[in-house]
C-alpha cells in the first residue's frame, strides 16, 4: 500500500472510531432509560407471604425465580425473610 493511501485511509479511521464514540454510549444509555421505566406495583407483605408466592401473584408467563430474582434487586433485600407490613415493589 502506498504512503498516500495510507494517509488517506487515516481520516476515515479517526472518523469512524469518532462515531463509535459517540453511539455506543448514545445506546447504552437508551437501554439505562428503558430499564428504568420500569413498571412496578407496591405489595404490602401479610402473615405467611413468601417471595415465591408473591411473585407468582405478580409473573405472567415469565419465570418466577426470575421474578424473585427482580424484587430483590429492586428492594436490595438481601436474604429472603419478610416482615408483615413491609412494603416491597414488584416488577411488573
Amino acid at each position: 500500500m502506498s504512503k498516500r493511501r495510507r494517509f488517506t485511509l487515516m481520516p476515515a479511521i479517526a472518523l469512524a472510531a469518532l462515531s463509535l464514540s459517540v453511539t455506543v454510549p448514545v445506546l447504552s444509555g437508551m437501554h439505562l432509560y428503558a430499564a428504568s421505566a420500569q413498571r412496578y406495583a407496591t405489595v404490602t407483605v401479610r402473615p405467611g407471604d413468601t417471595l415465591w408466592n408473591i411473585a407468582a401473584s405478580h409473573t405472567g408467563s415469565s419465570d418466577i425465580q426470575e421474578t424473585i430474582d427482580r424484587i430483590a434487586e429492586v428492594n436490595h433485600l438481601s436474604g429472603s425473610s419478610l416482615q408483615p407490613g413491609e412494603r416491597l415493589r414488584v416488577p411488573l
